[in-house]
């Protein structure tokens, strides 16, 4: 919104009008770790993608879990280098399925070839945005997230010098780190020595192409043709029976089900029935990033994941 000059808004009033905006760079930078002025540039560009016409853009982003708002993000930030780049090598129409989430919330077709080719354009509004909305309606946001990345980096280094070169191990946040240190893992067994892997842990999240509906039948057989019995839980995301869902969380019965899928890689894209699926591990490993994004994912209906939630707090 462009406030004309011929009235003031408070500060006060400029922040309750950017509710949910300042909701979005909330979830990025403190929620998510996310570095605050890179995620500035991010936002910006998804309000200039809904003055061009992109509708709602935000508002879609919000209603995602964590973990999805990470990946749009990601794709942003290629979007963002893409209208930057001084190279003279347009981006094919290809490459249009490298932002396939981004893709999947707006209602017309977006692509890096499109960014590319409209660069200055997106690339003044883009600035626009930042200075018009961002700075003011995010900097207080973004101070916060500042000081306390500082004052983490302060601890950790603090910490290891409590510690010693000798006890001072990798430093882990949240529920990152190795399984058998992970909480909800039990380690025992007798001679055995066998342990349980926690729910979190067995869990891929997918997402499909807007305009190309999977069905829960659809994922279920391909995985079950590729892998045999391999799946505890599949929770599809809820919409209106008119509407498409475009993610899905699934349990599997082995760690090692989604070892083979990803290949060492953290997403994967395959076809089911020609239609297009991303798949990537449902934690966040950057330990920059602090925090395991099971934690911040909607409640499904008998969501094992939703009961080691309660016991976690």
């Amino acid at each position: 919104m462009d406030f004309g000059s011929s009235f003031f808004v408070t500060q006060e009033e400029f922040n309750l009008f950017h509710r949910i905006d300042r909701e979005l760079y909330r979830i990025l930078v403190i929620n998510l770790f996310r570095e605050p002025a890179e995620s500035m540039q991010v936002h910006a560009m998804w309000l200039w993608l809904e003055r061009v016409g992109f509708r709602n853009v935000v508002k879609r982003v919000l209603s995602l879990p964590n973990i999805l708002i990470n990946e749009v993000a990601d794709e942003t930030v290629m979007c963002l280098n893409c209208i930057n780049s001084s190279s003279s090598i347009t981006p094919s129409s290809s490459e249009s399925g490298e932002i396939p989430l981004l893709q999947s919330l707006v209602d017309k077709e977006i692509s890096l070839q499109f960014l590319y080719e409209n660069r200055v354009r997106a690339l003044q509004g883009v600035a626009k945005v930042v200075h018009d909305v961002c700075v003011r309606a995010f900097t207080d946001i973004m101070q916060q997230a500042m000081m306390r990345n500082s004052n983490e980096r302060v601890m950790e280094a603090q910490r290891a010098v409590t510690q010693g070169p000798e006890n001072h191990g990798p430093f882990w946040f949240g529920s990152i780190g190795p399984s058998n240190l992970r909480a909800g893992n039990k380690v025992g067994g007798g001679a055995q020595g066998t342990h349980e892997v926690a729910a979190d842990d067995r869990t891929l999240f997918v997402t499909f192409s807007k305009g190309y509906r999977v069905e829960e039948w659809e994922v279920r057989e391909f995985l079950t043709m590729a892998y045999g019995d391999c799946i505890e839980a599949l929770y599809m995301q809820e919409v209106q029976p008119s509407e498409q869902a475009l993610f899905a969380r699934i349990v599997f019965r082995q760690v090692s089900t989604i070892d083979m899928i990803l290949r060492g890689a953290t997403k994967a894209k395959f076809s089911i029935n020609g239609k297009h699926v991303w798949a990537r591990s449902s934690c966040l490993n950057e330990p920059s990033q602090g925090v395991c994004c099971w934690q911040h994912l909607p409640t499904f209906p008998g969501n094992p994941l939703a009961l080691d939630r309660r016991q976690a707090n």
